[in-house]
């Protein structure tokens, strides 16, 4: 504890103000002869950095005197630098051009050091995705919407009701956090049904940090994260409307708008997902895909302060009503052993703002953010009624040091509240039937020390400590150097660090209430430790308007006390211990992105894994179930502009994988190899209408033998005629069931 004092008390002493003269830098955006509105200006090296207005003109101010390197980014343009000189009179405005951009992508990235910097001279590798890229195949949620991602994988883990999680690299979704605004909103009880609640309406770009983030982020952030940035007022359309069905039956329905009231803008969106369609094209009796009623409503706030300083709310309700099982089912069977239903009422309020405190000279930002979920959900006969309070505080102070260093100092807490009706909750005997809810407060302090050792190198270290009461003191750190060419045509980033993740067992575990396995505790958990390295590269072909990118990382992950649970020990239970040996999660990703012409464009990744664990006493490799070892996305866009026309092909292939089997089972415990694929054509008419359709699955793929014994859901007769025991089982599952579809929308921004 004494050493970590000093060095917060270095850290301290390196980070008092200078004196100094200072300037101001002036300017303008334009590209093609007109004004670029809301482009993204800053002075590399410095926390000084503003957002143009609606005329493209932009002003930074309090610069200390000298020579500077101005960065410029818009979406839709390639990003752009001029030198400027800051000086005591004042000097004519600048003028910056911008040349528009081939690539879906954004350019500026904040979830790899939480400030911006152009993604180039990020030394954390960050992937980043604009509902541009989404809309070649457009889904209905976040959820979905990630299939199209190289290394991301969503899993449904259950065939009934189709709840799921995200893996990164092959790790399971409790490794995987989940950020809105760069705040934990999902997490715990909502990663299960929250992902399928953010719709795209609501979402400027998603960030994509594969590898530990602990030391910025916490708990949970062990396999990597998904920063989900929300929509700026001041840049959102006064009106934008997105609206498609699908011969399923499915409608989709994205409003949203935006308006100025005085020195304050708003946006207010809100999405609307129906399907009640009960289809069952195995003919096993039950839903191959539940109905779903789902409606999220979000609008955020934003001040215009002196200096551009940031001041935000938002706020968001979600409500979802969904259904999986026997097609027979109706309410009144809700909870009975007649007939088989998964019924789920889920229903969340969000908050979350930032705002940065109004102290001279100095970036201090404050971030908060609440969030109340609420569950009412029936698995046959089983009840799950579960409500969880989660806040979250957070202040960081960015301090330049110099031009090439800068310090990030910060302090978070965070507050879980979470109470349910089974044992897990339960209170003594003495005590019942009172609940005693489950209470974990989180502290956490951490420190990033960025240096621009020159032009072309950038060295970034950082140190966390949290303190859990079950566990106490947890620190974790982090190491990352980026090289990079002048031009950043090649750039090399190697990382390492370790990561961490607190017990926090998700009660509501779907292969328990749904299989009607009893979950077993068998120890007192210790805290998992990760220890992982990357390295990543990339490198630029052609010309800036024809350009080939291509971008690879080698990554490994070994892993420490481990959360395992067992599903082999005993069919009707599912075990957690900590792990004895290790786990180890390596493997390699490859992406490209080629502009052949204007026109044509091809984006391809590829991901080979190998996810495995090794246990005392047994010398064989243990491979993750639901883990391909080989998965890969494509997307293939060309756009005839004569006629407005637009033809996306996407898809993604995925490689055998194990399956999780009860002992005996008929069903094959490994997967097939298999690709699903979607063609869309999209016409533009006039400058702000868009009509597109198209056909999802094109090849007709479902998967076979999913469920077991559908016919004797309840287990009442497990022991006539069932030599091998066989009991109920959902949770075997590698691809969604939903077969070849057409769609058909139309979308309009004002």
């Amino acid at each position: 504890m004494k050493h970590l004092l000093l060095f917060w008390l270095m850290l301290l002493a390196l980070a008092q103000p200078g004196a100094g003269q200072t300037g101001s830098v002036r300017g303008v955006v334009r590209a093609a002869g007109q004004a670029v509105p809301f482009a993204s200006v800053g002075l590399k090296g410095t926390t000084h950095g503003t957002t143009a207005d609606e005329h493209g003109g932009f002003a930074l101010h309090k610069v200390p005197l000298g020579s500077y390197q101005l960065a410029v980014t818009a979406l839709g343009y390639q990003p752009a630098e001029r030198a400027v000189e800051v000086r005591a009179q004042a000097t004519l405005p600048y003028t910056v051009l911008l040349v528009p951009a081939s690539t879906e992508t954004a350019e500026v990235v904040i979830s790899g050091t939480l400030g911006e910097v152009i993604k180039s001279e990020s030394p954390v590798p960050v992937e980043l995705y604009t509902p541009k890229f989404f809309q070649k195949n457009p889904a209905p949620c976040l959820f979905e919407n990630l299939t199209m991602v190289n290394g991301v994988r969503p899993q449904l883990n259950c065939s009934v009701c189709n709840t799921g999680d995200i893996h990164i690299n092959g790790l399971e979704g409790p490794y995987t956090m989940v950020l809105i605004d760069g705040m934990p909103i999902v997490s715990s009880l909502s990663t299960v049904y929250g992902l399928s609640g953010i719709p795209n309406s609501m979402v400027e770009r998603v960030e994509v940090v594969k590898g530990p983030a602990s030391t910025l982020y916490g708990s949970e952030a062990v396999g990597g994260l998904i920063n989900v940035i929300t929509k700026a007022p001041q840049k959102a359309p006064p009106l934008a409307l997105d609206v498609f069905g699908t011969s399923f039956g499915e409608l989709n329905v994205d409003a949203g708008t935006a308006g100025r009231m005085g020195k304050a803008t708003s946006l207010l969106t809100a999405n609307v997902f129906g399907y009640d369609r009960r289809r069952d094209v195995n003919h096993d009796g039950f839903t191959d895909v539940p109905t779903q009623k789902r409606v999220s409503v979000f609008n955020k706030w934003s001040l215009t302060r002196p200096e551009d300083r940031v001041a935000n709310l938002a706020a968001r309700y979600y409500y979802e009503d969904r259904f999986g099982g026997q097609l027979g089912w109706r309410p009144e069977h809700r909870a009975g052993d007649s007939i088989y239903g998964e019924s789920i009422y889920t229903s969340r309020y969000e908050l979350l703002g930032q705002y940065q405190l109004p102290i001279a000279r100095e970036k201090l930002l404050l971030s908060g953010s609440y969030n109340r979920h609420h569950q009412n959900s029936a698995y046959g006969t089983t009840s799950y009624l579960a409500t969880q309070h989660v806040g979250f505080g957070q202040l960081t102070w960015l301090k330049p040091l110099s031009v090439q260093h800068q310090l990030l100092l910060g302090a978070a807490y965070r507050y879980t509240w979470y109470d349910d009706n089974t044992p897990a909750t339960a209170a003594p005997a003495s005590d019942r039937p009172q609940n005693r809810p489950d209470v974990v407060r989180l502290p956490g302090l951490f420190a990033q020390d960025e240096w621009h050792l020159n032009l072309r190198s950038t060295l970034l270290t950082g140190l966390r400590l949290d303190h859990d009461p079950r566990h106490g003191l947890v620190p974790s750190g982090r190491f990352n150097y980026k090289w990079g060419t002048a031009d950043n045509r090649q750039v090399l980033r190697v990382g390492a660090g370790n990561g961490f993740r607190v017990v926090n067992l998700f009660t509501e575990d779907h292969a328990a209430l749904t299989g009607a396995r009893q979950v077993v505790v068998a120890e007192r958990l210790s805290p998992e430790r990760s220890w992982n390295a990357t390295v990543n590269y990339t490198q630029q072909l052609g010309s800036d308007a024809r350009p080939l990118i291509l971008d690879g990382s080698l990554f490994w992950t070994y892993f420490t006390n481990k959360i395992l649970p067992d599903y082999d020990a005993d069919p009707n239970q599912i075990i957690y211990r900590n792990l004895r040996g290790y786990a180890v999660s390596r493997g390699l990703t490859l992406n490209a992105d080629w502009t052949l012409t204007p026109d044509l464009k091809l984006l391809a990744g590829v991901t080979l894994l190998d996810v495995y664990r090794r246990e005392p006493g047994n010398a064989a490799h243990l491979r993750q179930v639901q883990t391909p070892g080989f998965s890969g996305t494509f997307a293939a866009s060309y756009a005839a502009t004569r006629w407005g026309l637009t033809v996306d092909y996407t898809g993604q292939v995925t490689g055998p994988m194990n399956l999780p089997v009860q002992p005996l089972d008929y069903r094959p415990s490994r997967s097939p190899w298999y690709s699903l694929q979607n063609v869309q054509l999209t016409k533009q008419l006039g400058k702000r209408l868009q009509v597109y359709g198209g056909v999802k699955n094109l090849l007709g793929f479902l998967p076979r033998h999913v469920l077991l014994r559908p016919f004797d859901p309840f287990d009442k007769h497990v022991n006539q005629d069932n030599p091998n025991g066989y009991t109920f089982d959902t949770e075997y599952n590698y691809a969604p069931l939903q077969g070849r579809r057409s769609f058909l929308g139309m979308r309009y921004a004002l």
